[in-house]
């Protein structure tokens, strides 16, 4: 039965595979959250939906080089603890400009800032609270029902946040796609309650936006497409993600 699988992958015209998108996780920033491992906080199963779509899925261990970019379709960053140096920021601008795609799913938003603001996007320093749809009661794990009109968000109903933080277009090139509920918070003065100095808003937490003949996606938590995660709304969410990858701009 493996010989004929192999005969079979053997007659398949080389076009077969070059004509494949190919989707590339940056790893090259100390990540700490990786899709060739299987724990609960790790990205395979995410790798593995890409993959079943049809996708060939990548690694960068290193730099983000423009011959690097140059060779995929779309990028992940998620979960970047350490910043893309300048030249690094330009090759990204050249590959969006020439069409391709870029997610960036946040953990913490100082390393990633200089990137978000080459976008036009900008992230808050305290965590959203939201005291609705909470899946297992903490406040800063919280459901997401305010949605735009947009690929990402088409047919979703809902899906979780674990620790998001509030996000916002300075630029015209992005807009906000999902938002908390009007009763989320931020808590200011760090007492893990609302109280009067808290700002009571709703927030950003998925912004998108075209750049040149590409575009970008801003997520405000990189834990909604981890391995535990990765179901329900969540699961619709990435498979939006990947059928908006998919209409990369010639």
């Amino acid at each position: 039965m493996r010989l004929l699988v192999l005969l079979c992958l053997l007659l398949l015209p080389l076009s077969a595979f070059a004509e494949a998108p190919r989707i590339l996780f940056d790893e090259g920033h100390r990540q700490a959250f990786l899709i060739e491992k299987e724990g609960p906080l790790q990205l395979s199963k995410l790798a593995g939906l890409f993959q079943q779509h049809g996708w060939q899925v990548g690694v960068s261990n290193g730099v983000l080089t423009e011959q690097t970019l140059a060779a995929t379709d779309a990028l992940v960053i998620s979960g970047a603890f350490a910043p893309l140096s300048p030249q690094e920021l330009d090759n990204l601008t050249t590959f969006l400009q020439n069409g391709g795609k870029l997610a960036v799913m946040i953990h913490i938003g100082q390393p990633i800032l200089p990137l978000l603001h080459k976008l036009g996007v900008d992230v808050a320093t305290r965590v959203i609270n939201d005291p609705q749809q909470q899946p297992n009661g903490k406040t800063i794990d919280f459901s997401v029902s305010n949605f735009q009109p947009h690929l990402l968000t088409e047919g979703l109903e809902q899906f979780n946040i674990y620790g998001g933080w509030p996000l916002q277009v300075f630029e015209q090139s992005g807009k906000a796609i999902a938002r908390s509920s009007a009763k989320s918070w931020v808590d200011i003065d760090n007492n893990k309650q609302l109280s009067p100095p808290d700002v009571v808003s709703s927030f950003d937490v998925i912004i998108s936006g075209d750049y040149g003949q590409g575009g970008f996606v801003i997520f405000a938590d990189d834990a909604i497409f981890q391995n535990q995660f990765l179901q329900d709304g969540n699961r619709k969410l990435a498979e939006n993600l990947i059928s908006w990858f998919g209409q990369v701009k010639i």
